[in-house]
């Protein structure tokens, strides 16, 4: 199964219907996103397009293929308005034989991180910033970035994931990192 990967939103339509567009592109069957789709907090600008109602209509239109996990900006009035779950702390998916725990990042993180064994992922958005590491007990740190908001001068992107290969790409579709986990 092929996976898109994507965090940060914030209630851009202009970067939702482009991380959408990506989706179609690429051929995925699923869309995982790790939070903050509707609300842009209280640490960020307006995102560019900024337009929540119509962020919502085309995340809804496209419920039957996503997993979506909690942000920090996400609240239940949110899930009033989406045709899909958007209030779980984690989850957790399999690639090529290893446990991927998927979160937003304000919660488990780096510094928080939840139990995972060596080779295991901890793959979270939040910090809007694209991240490949390494860490201590052998288990990988990664991170898509932001879709609206990128910050420290990165691309607006996502990950994929197919098999168990996480390749990262920015909103135009082009390759600028990869991992294989298998």
């Amino acid at each position: 199964m092929k996976w898109m990967i994507a965090s940060d939103i914030h209630g851009s339509a202009v970067w939702c219907e482009r991380m959408l567009g990506a989706f179609q592109r690429e051929g995925a069957d699923k869309l995982l996103l790790l939070g903050d789709l509707l609300y842009h907090g209280p640490r960020n600008d307006l995102p560019e397009g900024y337009g929540s109602k119509a962020v919502i209509e085309m995340l809804n239109g496209a419920r039957e293929k996503i997993f979506c996990v909690r942000g920090n900006c996400e609240a239940e009035v949110d899930q009033m308005v989406l045709g899909f779950p958007v209030l779980a702390d984690y989850c957790l998916v399999e690639a090529a034989g290893r446990l991927v725990f998927a979160t937003h990042g304000h919660h488990y993180n780096v510094q928080s991180p939840p139990l995972l064994g060596a080779g295991d992922v901890l793959l979270h958005g939040h910090t809007h910033v694209p991240m490949k590491a390494r860490q201590e007990g052998g288990w990988w740190y990664l991170n898509p970035g932001s879709v609206s908001l990128p910050k420290e001068g990165s691309a607006h992107g996502y990950m994929l994931l197919d098999g168990g290969v996480f390749t990262w790409k920015d909103l135009d579709g082009r390759e600028y990192d990869s991992l294989d986990v298998g």
